[in-house]
């Protein structure tokens, strides 16, 4: 694994390097620093980085790709992600995972100045401001700003000391190996958010992906039938005038197909079995991510049928907040919007 960790300055990128090399034995790998361009606002060198322990340093990108890729068993982290076209360049490798890290530009600022120390003038926030613009929007950089998009995990680091970094990274569990290729619930639960991103239904989307021995048959999403105007543009009297408070209610007005039905209707007896309901076709298991209103009463169907029902439980993705305590790491998880059947 080669973990890649950038974001703005003093967000925390060396202090989450320097976790994973001192819990998790990772290797430090560096490229040698460019020349910064004539005339962009800069910062002094912090005192931190004095202290850093020594990593191996490759005078390319590629050249440390090439070490990596060499030894791709070996666990190697690197902060020398200074320009877009880098990231791009790590991304080749299926066992790269890079990391984007922010904070509040005033509580980066006062870190700056904690890790200052004395015997150098400070600079103002106004000169720290600029350098930071300069560090995430120079020309020279391809924008860094814009890798936060491109990031497997975005870090918002407001940890008010190292050790709540510690704790939060910890429970966070970043070398989950879902994070570089999913599971089989990751990679079919993502199925069904993209189908459900298809539906008209004014209100829920669902998307639903119907697998056989860990193969796609089918997929659906919810909406009014084939050839009836869709239920955004009111073509389900129910869903457009029914208040949002009343689920359950007045469901014989409803001209909505769920997405699982949809999805058995696309497989067809045929390919499916006997019938167009979840229990009598005989699915096995039904694994879901979001609840309904109606969860007793299918649960207990979907029981007395033989039939699993499972929540399914995402690996924490999308911008994930690091506050220090327990109830402060707010995780927010990306691709879990649908249903999937088995």
């Amino acid at each position: 694994m080669l973990v890649g960790i950038c974001g703005s300055i003093c967000s925390g990128r060396h202090a989450v390097q320097n976790y994973l090399a001192k819990e998790y034995d990772f290797q430090r790998l560096s490229i040698e620093p460019s020349t910064p361009a004539s005339g962009q606002p800069s910062l002094p060198e912090l005192h931190e980085t004095t202290n850093r322990p020594p990593s191996k340093t490759f005078p390319t990108v590629e050249a440390l790709l090439d070490f990596a890729t060499q030894n791709w068993q070996t666990k190697f982290v690197t902060t020398s992600i200074h320009t877009t076209a880098t990231a791009t360049i790590l991304s080749h490798r299926p066992f790269f995972l890079l990391l984007h890290i922010d904070a509040p530009v005033s509580l980066r600022y006062a870190r700056y100045l904690s890790l200052h120390g004395k015997g150098i003038s400070s600079p103002s926030l106004s000169d720290f401001v600029q350098a930071s613009e300069a560090h995430l929007y120079s020309p020279t950089t391809n924008s860094l700003a814009l890798l936060a998009s491109k990031a497997h995990l975005q870090l918002l680091n407001t940890s008010p000391s190292l050790s709540a970094l510690h704790t939060s990274l910890t429970r966070l569990n970043i070398l989950d190996p879902a994070r570089l290729r999913p599971n089989w619930d990751t990679y079919f639960m993502t199925l069904a958010s993209l189908a459900a991103r298809r539906s008209n239904c004014m209100r829920r989307q669902v998307g639903c992906v119907l697998i056989r021995s860990n193969r796609v048959i089918s997929t659906g999403y919810n909406g009014t039938p084939r050839h009836l105007l869709n239920c955004l543009s009111g073509g389900c009297p129910r869903c457009n005038t029914t208040p949002s408070s009343a689920g359950g209610t007045s469901l014989s007005t409803c001209l909505c197909l769920h997405a699982e039905e949809n999805a058995l209707l696309e497989a067809g007896r045929e390919r499916v079995g006997e019938g167009i309901k979840i229990v009598q076709v005989g699915i096995s298991e039904v694994v879901f991510a979001k609840g309904y209103y109606m969860d007793e009463a299918a649960e207990r169907v979907f029981r007395e049928g033989g039939v699993k029902l499972r929540r399914f439980e995402a690996v924490v993705g999308g911008l994930v907040v690091l506050g220090g305590d327990e109830e402060g790491m707010d995780g927010k998880v990306n691709g879990v919007n649908g249903t999937s059947a088995a």
